[in-house]
């Protein structure tokens, strides 16, 4: 058996591997964190307001949709129902985390779920299946990646006030670039490279054809239902029907 000391030896390192993990993520979260708080002072938070809704909050576009309904004036009541709108997505995300965290207690589930975003989830998703779960590496990954944001949202707030025009900086697309960081690991699956390009291209084609609201999530569910029925490869499939 393990002496407690050799289990917090493995527990730190496995700490430290997820804050490792998290680079991708910290390089993405630090520029449109700045970006949220850029618009946060145009709304007319202090930084100490907008590093506090950014650890309570920690949702990038709940966020800035709040920021950018509170310029225009609209109700508590209509940002509110908003941003819980637009994150309602968090609800199937949880549901996708049940099988790997299920036996997890209740606190360390409600810590992990209040630290849960699109980015945190993709990688700790792909970590799950791949390498199992290690509670280390899970709060590593996320906890640095919550600071990042909290870091990136309080110095766009300190320096908002010096910057007109967020545009010629480029910010913008750093998000796009963290999630292209993201999941080329994954790529290594050749369902999944044939999901991901199958939903750019029908992504592309909607837009260029007039839909424009909606391309993106026509193209990703319709691609990743198709791609659901093409064959894993043999040792994926293996490994999958082990855990299952």
């Amino acid at each position: 058996m393990q002496s407690a000391d050799a289990a917090a030896r493995i527990s730190k390192r496995s700490f430290l591997r997820g804050m490792r993990l998290a680079i991708p993520i910290v390089l993405g979260y630090i520029p449109v964190g700045f970006t949220f708080g850029v618009l946060a002072e145009k709304a007319g938070l202090s930084p100490f307001e907008a590093g506090l809704m950014s650890l309570m909050v920690f949702a990038g576009s709940g966020q800035l949709i709040a920021v950018n309904l509170m310029l225009v004036s609209l109700s508590p009541a209509s940002i509110i129902l908003t941003t819980f709108v637009v994150n309602a997505r968090h609800l199937l995300m949880s549901a996708a985390m049940l099988p790997f965290l299920g036996k997890w207690s209740k606190k360390r589930q409600m810590l992990y779920s209040a630290e849960m975003t699109d980015e945190t989830f993709a990688l700790n998703m792909g970590r799950f299946a791949e390498k199992g779960v290690e509670p280390g590496e899970v709060f590593g990954i996320n906890l640095t990646s919550h600071c990042a944001w909290v870091l990136g949202g309080v110095l766009g707030a300190i320096f908002g006030a010096l910057i007109a025009d967020l545009k010629p900086y480029g910010l913008d697309y750093a998000l796009a670039g963290m999630f292209i960081a993201l999941l080329v690991p994954h790529f290594k699956i050749p369902r999944n490279l044939a999901a991901a390009v199958t939903g750019a291209v029908l992504s592309v084609v909607l837009h260029l054809g007039g839909v424009e609201q909606w391309n993106v999530l026509i193209a990703t569910v319709t691609s990743a239902t198709f791609c659901m029925f093409l064959p894993l490869p043999e040792a994926e499939a293996k490994r999958t029907e082990t855990k299952g």
